[in-house]
């Protein structure tokens, strides 16, 4: 009953509202003299039909459903239309009953109706502020003077967030906008103090001490530079993401988030072509191996978005099986998920899947890929990597695989690391395999994705969070990075663009000084680079080079229609020889003799194996 009442209060204001606005224009048309009594007659006679009408066109334009406490722009254009359809209506009623008044009063009371209903509303928005507004805030800790980049609507909608439910906690002092209509300009009262390049100042005039970035529809290449202006002003940083909380309205100071290191990389959304790949998985069979690791689990949660029939989680670790399972399980309930504990180099058992389950994709991602941790152990890397990815490749050709992609990595490329090395091999048996096999054969080759285990950005966190020191092997290493998500999305891309054969490079864009990373890092920690925590340089590893290369330099690449993918052209090797080859690394029994035919196998291959 009491959702009721508010609605029959506004239209009883609703009806007084439309009788006093008709006399008002009547009065006004006549310019307050005397109203000639058969116009006033013929008001009065007409003036229940215009109320009846109002109402009716104040139901279709749904005045009476709305949530004035969060009227906008469209809740006015509402309000007007339903006040001058109203007045057609009357229009038309007055000439079928051949009684009509002077047009301007139409017009009259359809602008005055639109202030008394505006009123009423905009009074209910008022009233709704005031009571919901915390009358008082106890501050048990200094107020934050917050910078909001992005004078939008989402740098609008999160300034009333805060003066209505934080104003106790935070105090916007000002707006940053590139804008230059805005600048100089208020919005809530709130000045435009300048662009991006009048951050630090502004920061030094105004004492702020947050700065919110509110520009979620922005790019990320604008958004780093941004990040990179305001790393200077030594000010609590905080992002708001993502564009759907403009579209769907909800944007609040809970879903602020720290600037982590991915927006500091600049690198746009991947733009997925959802036709193609979704051409080669929706209603398929598909087999992840590595399931549970970094890549190989976004790559099951990107397959679970284009619906497969069946997915095929594979991995040798059942902790990281389950916890992948489990997560598509609530995510994806729809999907028939099959969780498997299975070795890829078991032959047997992997012949065993395939033959049982026909899988139509093969995404290979098992691997060794910590550099340091294989120089100890070559046979184990030549085991998994090399022998692995033929196991499952075989496999796959002998069971009628449609598509089989592998994982590959930069450092395939001219390798100093056993890691590296057999990553390359194992590439070169997938493109030999692709001359004796129906199924279409592919390697996906990129650098180091932010966040996967044993990777440098999880390692920087511990030891920034236990207060330092951060290590870094030398000052001028570099590597490429991308996110897990986009890497993954690109693999999918490249599977649906693979004809057979292709060893597909990815963008990786600018490379990234490690040492820069660890001071971003500490910076974005609230802490003081060298000050705070400390830097210190151990020296190369085992197996590692400065610069990672994407190519070798007799290599070249071909442009596809995906501008983030690029082919290799890498020559084919025979494969009668790269079969003797891998059997002869199967042979070994110590891990010098491993290096040793690794380095006829691979010619670019140059050991960097100190203290191994």
């Amino acid at each position: 009953m009491r959702h009721l009442l508010l609605p029959l209060f506004l239209g009883s204001l609703d009806i007084i509202s439309a009788i006093i606005a008709a006399l008002v224009s009547i009065y006004l048309r006549f310019d307050g003299n005397l109203i000639p009594q058969n116009y006033l007659s013929m008001l009065v006679g007409q003036l229940p039909f215009f109320v009846m009408i109002t109402i009716v066109s104040f139901f279709l334009f749904k005045l009476y459903s709305r949530v004035w406490r969060y009227a906008g722009s469209s809740e006015l254009l509402a309000i007007v239309g339903a006040n001058f359809a109203g007045a057609i209506c009357w229009f038309i009623f007055s000439v079928l009953v051949e009684a009509v008044l002077p047009r301007s009063i139409y017009i009259l009371t359809a602008l005055v109706l639109t202030f008394f209903v505006g009123g009423t509303r905009l009074s209910l928005r008022v009233y709704s502020y005031l009571t919901s507004k915390p009358q008082y805030i106890q501050r048990t800790q200094k107020l934050n003077k917050v910078l909001v980049i992005g004078a939008g609507d989402a740098g609008a909608m999160l300034a009333r967030e805060i003066e209505r439910y934080h104003s106790g906690k935070r105090k916007i002092i000002g707006f940053i906008d590139d804008d230059r209509d805005k600048q100089g300009k208020t919005m809530f009262g709130i000045r435009v103090l300048g662009s991006r390049y009048d951050i630090e100042q502004v920061v030094a005039d105004t004492d702020a001490n947050e700065i919110i970035i509110a520009m979620p529809s922005v790019k990320g290449k604008e958004i780093k530079e941004i990040i990179d202006v305001c790393k200077n002003t030594n000010c609590k940083l905080t992002i708001l993401p993502g564009v759907y909380e403009i579209i769907e309205g909800t944007v609040s100071v809970n879903q602020l988030r720290p600037v982590e290191v991915e927006d500091l990389l600049g690198r746009d959304p991947v733009k997925l072509d959802t036709k193609n790949v979704s051409a080669y998985i929706t209603g398929k069979v598909v087999l992840i191996t590595g399931a549970g690791g970094s890549i190989g689990s976004e790559i099951c949660r990107q397959v679970a978005k284009m619906q497969p029939k069946k997915m095929l989680l594979l991995g040798k670790g059942e902790n990281s099986i389950y916890e992948i399972s489990q997560e598509l399980s609530i995510e994806y309930p729809q999907i028939r998920k099959v969780p498997i504990i299975a070795d890829v180099r078991d032959e047997e058992r992997i012949n065993g899947i395939m033959d049982y389950f026909h899988p139509h994709v093969v995404f290979h991602a098992a691997a060794h890929k910590h550099v340091p941790l294989m120089e100890y152990q070559p046979m184990e890397a030549v085991r998994n990597n090399v022998l692995g990815t033929k196991v499952v490749a075989e496999a796959a050709s002998k069971n009628g695989v449609e598509t089989f992609v592998m994982i590959s990595t930069d450092k395939a490329v001219n390798p100093t690391s056993v890691m590296g090395c057999t990553k390359r091999v194992a590439e070169m048996f997938v493109q030999s395999m692709n001359s004796i096999s129906e199924t279409r054969f592919a390697a996906v080759r990129f650098g180091n994705v932010l966040g996967s285990r044993g990777s440098v950005i999880p390692l920087f966190k511990k030891q920034i969070a236990k207060g330092g020191p951060v290590t870094v092997t030398h000052p001028d290493m570099k590597r490429y990075f991308m996110t897990i998500p986009e890497a993954s999305q690109l693999v999918l891309q490249a599977g649906a663009m693979a004809e057979g054969g292709e060893v597909f490079v990815l963008d990786m864009g600018e490379p990234v000084k490690i040492y820069d990373l660890a001071r971003d890092m500490i910076t974005l920690s609230g802490m003081i680079p060298e000050v705070d925590i400390e830097i210190n340089f151990t020296g190369l590893r085992p197996g590692e080079k400065l610069f990672e290369e994407l190519l070798s330099a007799e290599d070249g690449t071909e442009a596809t229609q995906h501008k983030k993918i690029f082919t290799a052209m890498i020559k084919c090797v025979d494969k009668t020889k790269l079969d003797f080859q891998i059997r002869r690394l199967l042979e070994q029994t110590t891990g010098d003799n491993v290096v040793e035919v690794l380095k006829e196998t691979v010619p670019t291959y140059r050991p960097n194996r100190i203290n191994c």
